[in-house]
């Protein structure tokens, strides 16, 4: 099983006729994902090179190929609208690639695809992974296999880093997940991590946080009341110069929160472990909790 996406899957790239919405959509398609439609406004009856169909609309998308997904690739002032069109069209899930969006775009597309019952992942993300299943997103589908530990990361880089790490020591994956970096994005740990409570075959979980904000805090007094499965957390960003903005547009750290060392202390305190680096979380989740 897995969560957000599976075999049956359908998926409508918005951009797909761009440069980065071609690429992936082919590497998607082949890795097994169905990628039954694209959009590119005016282009409406036309075919990419591998034969998928483009509309006008999301809702032709969905009328007539029955997406259910969306994965959005144009450009960043056009993506409120795009995020805003897909979820209106009525799919159930909105993967948001692009980067550099505003926040303040960000903040109203979210809440119109919050009230139309929409999940959104995003913006400025590398998608989501069932392996063996589908592909919604950018990562390297070979690195990953099919088992039952879930990853949910804040950084797509260090996601394939994990990965790499748990599939060479035997040890699949549910579904990764990459929720984005940028100060709003969409689904976050603590709504993540109670899909894969509920999934029941996810029996461990894997978290990757990095400094800025206090969304590992929540995560972790959020594992320490509700979650039973086994969890390991890594947080990127121990040796940041405390005079520095690092890494993502997320990565801004108050008085009171944000810090690597505050993160540490919260998954501490919730009793959960912390990998001093990514190659040792392997070791913290044990040969029982691989597939």
């Amino acid at each position: 099983m897995s969560i957000l996406i599976d075999k049956n899957t359908r998926v409508v790239v918005q951009g797909i006729t761009g440069r980065d919405g071609g690429f992936h959509s082919t590497k998607m398609g082949e890795y097994g994902t169905k990628i039954v439609a694209g959009t590119s406004p005016g282009k409406g009856g036309e075919r990419t090179p591998s034969g998928v169909p483009v509309y006008n609309t999301v809702a032709d998308a969905v009328i007539n190929e029955g997406a259910n997904t969306s994965i959005i690739f144009v450009p960043a002032p056009f993506v409120r609208d795009a995020i805003m069109e897909a979820a209106d069209a009525g799919v159930s899930l909105i993967v948001c690639i692009t980067e550099g969006v505003p926040t303040l775009d960000v903040i109203e597309a979210r809440r119109f695809a919050q009230t139309k019952g929409v999940h959104l992942i995003g913006p400025n993300c590398p998608g989501l992974i069932s392996p063996g299943k589908s592909l919604v997103g950018i990562m390297p589908g070979n690195i990953f296999k099919e088992g039952s530990t879930a990853v949910i990361s804040r950084s797509g880089t260090l996601t394939y880093e994990v990965v790499y790490n748990l599939t060479m020591s035997g040890i699949g994956q549910s579904t990764a997940i990459g929720v984005g970096g940028d100060p709003v994005v969409g689904l976050y740990y603590i709504e993540l991590l109670k899909m894969f409570q509920d999934d029941p075959d996810t029996d461990s979980i894997v978290l990757i946080g990095e400094i800025g904000g206090d969304a590992e805090e929540q995560a972790a007094k959020y594992i320490k009341e509700n979650i039973t499965k086994p969890v390991v957390a890594f947080i990127a960003g121990q040796t940041a110069p405390a005079d520095k903005r690092m890494g993502h547009a997320g990565a801004i750290i108050s008085s009171g929160s944000g810090t690597a060392a505050e993160k540490r202390t919260a998954f501490i305190n919730a009793g959960v472990p912390i990998a001093n680096e990514p190659s040792e979380i392997v070791g913290y989740l044990g040969k029982g909790c691989g597939p």
